[in-house]
């Protein structure tokens, strides 16, 4: 599958936003730079590195730094499956005991069909769920003959679960860090 990779930050916080206030003028227009994708070429921290005026290895010794220092959650990829010719996606919600969450979670995340894997809190009486998968198929039925699956073979029939499928189609990027607009003037 084709994708677009992307700095993604992740579970945006005050801490994070007092953090990025200390950031200087370099790590501040690095982060602008890295937030809306890595170029789709063969060395994406060079290209960087040369938008901005610096050496690959500076590049990619500030982007080690930021995230042992919690400035970047994580570097994620962001798939568009609709252009690869995905039409039906499936949030499968479950209603999984909490004793049984991570070990459920964990083969769930393992599978081929899983796309994301992740728990949340239940927010009763109206929503009992507290593990979520997304399912990615060409149509419905490839992506209930994937859940299908799922239940037979890791015996999942026994716990509630509902499907909810996509009727709209949001942009998807990663995460959009929020230094502000002199970030992006900066010249290094």
């Amino acid at each position: 599958m084709s994708s677009t990779p992307s700095a993604v930050l992740d579970k945006y916080d005050n801490a994070t936003a007092y953090q990025a206030a200390a950031l200087g003028p370099f790590d501040q227009a690095l982060i602008c730079e890295l937030q809306n994708g890595l170029p789709l070429v063969a060395r994406p921290f060079l290209a960087v590195a040369e938008h901005l005026g610096c050496s690959e290895q500076t590049v990619i010794e500030r982007v080690k730094d930021l995230t042992e220092q919690g400035i970047f959650k994580r570097f994620g990829v962001v798939v568009r499956h609709h252009e690869l010719g995905y039409r039906a996606n499936g949030m499968v919600v479950w209603d999984v005991p909490d004793a049984q969450v991570e070990r459920i979670g964990a083969k769930l995340a393992q599978r081929g069909e899983v796309r994301l894997c992740y728990r949340r809190p239940r927010c009763p009486p109206d929503w009992p769920y507290n593990l979520f998968c997304m399912i990615h198929g060409r149509d419905k039925e490839e992506v209930l003959a994937a859940l299908e699956r799922l239940c037979t073979e890791l015996e999942l029939h026994q716990l509630p679960h509902e499907i909810l499928f996509s009727t709209h189609r949001f942009k998807q990027r990663g995460a959009q860090y929020p230094i502000g607009k002199a970030a992006e003037r900066v010249h290094v």
